[in-house]
């Protein structure tokens, strides 16, 4: 079965890649989860979309990361969200709500896969998020969770 995957699968390929799995793995896995579209001359185009999307994420070297890394460490993050009276939040932070204050603080696109959170951020006040740029490229960024 041909498949055009629309994120990264370990051990498969990255965004935008055609791939050729077993007809089970391809109906059963990954196309229910939206990790892959079926392949077809009209679903090629999109290949274009989605390459694009994933080099304005993509990392380009270690010098590249280090950029990357004094732009986030630079930056200070504040996110609204519900919480009541004591400071509890209604749900925590995930990871797509930091990158949703890292590009409204006017920071790079980063993935949200790489974003690592100190456990369940469940209250307001300062945290502390790391985003790992590289194995050995890690930027430590200050959070500030505010009630809305």
């Amino acid at each position: 079965m041909k498949l055009i995957l629309t994120r990264e699968v370990e051990n498969l390929g990255l965004a935008g890649d055609i791939v050729d799995v077993a007809d089970g793995y391809g109906r059963n896995y990954l196309v229910p989860r939206g990790s892959a579209i079926g392949w077809s001359k009209g679903a090629e185009k999109q290949i274009t979309q989605i390459k694009r999307a994933r080099d304005a994420r993509e990392i380009r070297g270690v010098d590249h990361a280090r950029e990357i890394k004094a732009q986030l460490e630079g930056l200070k993050l504040t996110l609204k969200a519900r919480a009541g009276d004591g400071g509890k939040l209604f749900g925590s932070v995930t990871q797509a709500d930091v990158v949703g204050a890292v590009k409204s603080a006017g920071g790079p696109l980063i993935d949200k896969k790489r974003v690592h959170l100190p456990g369940h951020i469940k209250a307001t006040g300062q945290h502390t998020v790391t985003i790992e740029l590289l194995t050995d490229v890690v930027a430590t960024v200050p959070l500030e969770v505010a009630a809305q």
